[in-house]
């Protein structure tokens, strides 16, 4: 499947790290600063046409950015639809107690590219019994 991309000024088109990885490492396309607790929309300087309708891209944070510096995705996984034209921003969270500067094509964030299916959704007047059941926050156990 084909994912076209146009990039605008500092937009990067984004890659994997190696041939194992599913996500594509997206770029920052400005510098920004995220003020510790706080968070920001970060460019990527990408917007995008996929060749078919049935597929999303997951905005997914970075393991490293979250492990060593408290930088996550604040919605993750976000979804961009495939309909979305406009460039994609990346919304991230700063969880430190210190401010954090983001450069130009520095890797903010990772795609993942999902596809998708349409669903009939209906109305029923019942639902089949399961064990859980009704059961929810922390039923099945620790």
């Amino acid at each position: 499947m084909k994912l076209n991309f146009k990039l605008s000024e500092n937009g990067k088109l984004p890659t994997k790290a190696d041939s194992g990885s599913v996500g594509y490492d997206l770029y920052a396309a400005e510098a920004v600063v995220i003020p510790a607790r706080k968070w920001k929309l970060v460019s990527t300087g990408l917007s995008w046409q996929p060749e078919s309708n049935n597929v999303e891209m997951q905005i997914r944070p970075r393991s490293g950015m979250a492990y060593n510096q408290g930088i996550t995705v604040l919605n993750a996984p976000g979804t961009i639809d495939a309909s979305f034209r406009a460039t994609i921003g990346v919304l991230l969270m700063n969880h430190s107690d210190k401010d954090y500067e983001i450069a130009i094509g520095d890797r903010i964030a990772q795609a993942v590219f999902r596809k998708t299916d349409d669903f009939e959704l209906q109305i029923v007047d019942s639902l089949d019994e399961t064990e859980r059941n009704d059961g929810g926050f922390g039923s099945s156990g620790k």
